[in-house]
């Protein structure tokens, strides 16, 4: 089996070698990844400028470019054979609820499913995390069954994992995604040179964590296995749109 493992914090996140060494157990892995941290990055692609490729002592890809550069760089031109699966992580940080709109983690999974691939995108519940490697156990134990048991097609895994000891994980749950209240803020701040500036603000508070969701999930020490559907139509509102979009005058 040959699996493409790529990430958003960087060629040399201690999460990106903690998935890249558990799935060389039972896989031929390539591991390519961004030469910097780029988290927030969601799916968006270089285009203005060459993506230039370094081999680095490791055996690891590292790319001037995106997440979703990665991926789509690897399957259309470095790689002789098509993988089997993308893994993307392990991220520093959750990827819960709206965080999935943003987070390049996703994205690269995203990247993979788009090329028709399986695709898994998993993170770590926190901003310092410890425990990568209960992460990375996770991670292969689901990526033992998905090759077992194929995923429908537009589908991605988001699966997110308490930063704890592996023994102390509670079990596993299939959730739905949650959301947040608007972000905070905008921080408007100075540089040096008077010249205005501005931070994003931190996410907003949760809005919907019951029961179910990746938030309450994680929240009770279960691992949260989210499945995510690229095809974004709201097929609900499809006859309603329809209904006033055929008195419009065009």
């Amino acid at each position: 089996m040959k699996i493409l493992v790529s990430n958003d914090d960087g060629v040399h996140a201690p999460g990106l070698r903690a998935l890249s060494d558990a799935l060389s157990e039972i896989a031929q892995v390539t591991t390519i990844a961004p030469d910097r941290n780029c988290s927030g990055a969601s799916n968006s692609l270089t285009l203005e400028h060459p993506l230039r490729v370094q081999k680095l002592e490791n055996g690891y890809f590292s790319v001037n470019g995106t997440p979703t550069d990665c991926v789509h760089l690897a399957i259309n031109a470095l790689l002789s054979e098509q993988p089997h699966l993308v893994v993307s992580g392990i991220n520093r940080g959750a990827n819960l609820g709206d965080d999935v709109l943003y987070s390049g983690t996703v994205a690269a999974a995203t990247e993979g499913r788009m090329m028709g691939l399986p695709a898994i995108a998993i993170s770590l519940d926190s901003a310092k995390p410890v425990h990568y490697q209960t992460a990375a156990q996770v991670a292969l134990k689901l990526v033992q069954h998905v090759m077992e048991h194929d995923l429908a097609a537009g589908t991605i895994l988001n699966v997110n994992v308490p930063d704890c000891p592996y023994e102390d994980l509670k079990g596993i749950r299939v959730t739905r995604l949650g959301n947040r209240h608007h972000a905070e803020p905008v921080i408007v701040d100075e540089d040096p040179r008077g010249q205005a500036i501005y931070w994003i603000g931190p996410p907003g508070e949760l809005a919907d964590a019951g029961p179910g969701t990746d938030f309450d999930a994680i929240e009770r020490g279960f691992v949260s296995v989210t499945p995510l559907s690229i095809d974004m139509t709201a097929r609900q509102q499809l006859t309603p749109v329809k209904e006033w979009v055929h008195q419009l005058e065009i």
